[in-house]
């Protein structure tokens, strides 16, 4: 129902979500799209909170800027820019191991210590990087004599 050139100023986060699947489905060329898990993420990512749960993103809009004009915080670099590097990366470093669901990608790195904490020494995940576009973070586990 768009019109074309038109964009609206304010869009559901639910409506964002299936957009951006349905982008990095196609520009990925998978079958493996987007986990709520990974929704919840990049909420957070786009609306600088993290104190929200899943539930209260579902009713918030994103305005156009937020998506491609603002920066993120603490960042040189809009919503937009990091989420193409993140496409650009996986396409063409990372289809198999996504495909495969060898690789979390959209998790927060305060979610990447408590998954971690208990698992044994070598352990480890890959996740994209919040502060690199097109990066990826290795997070590993590697326990000192004091735990």
């Amino acid at each position: 129902d768009r019109v074309p050139f038109v964009v609206a100023e304010r869009v559901p986060w639910e409506k964002m979500c299936d957009t951006l699947n349905l982008k990095f489905m196609a520009e990925v060329q998978t079958t493996k799209g987007l986990l709520k898990e990974h929704y919840f993420f990049l909420a957070q990512k786009i609306f600088n909170d993290h104190s929200a749960s899943l539930e209260d993103f579902q009713s918030r809009s994103v305005s156009w800027a937020q998506f491609n004009k603002e920066i993120l915080p603490g960042r040189g670099f809009t919503f937009w820019q990091w989420f193409d590097g993140v496409l650009d990366l996986t396409k063409r470093c990372l289809k198999s191991y996504w495909s495969d669901r060898l690789i979390i990608g959209f998790i927060s790195k305060q979610y990447v210590c408590k998954l971690l904490s208990t698992e044994p020494d070598g352990t480890f995940l890959l996740r994209f990087s919040d502060s690199e576009i097109g990066g990826v973070t290795i997070a590993h586990v590697i326990r000192g004599k004091d735990g």
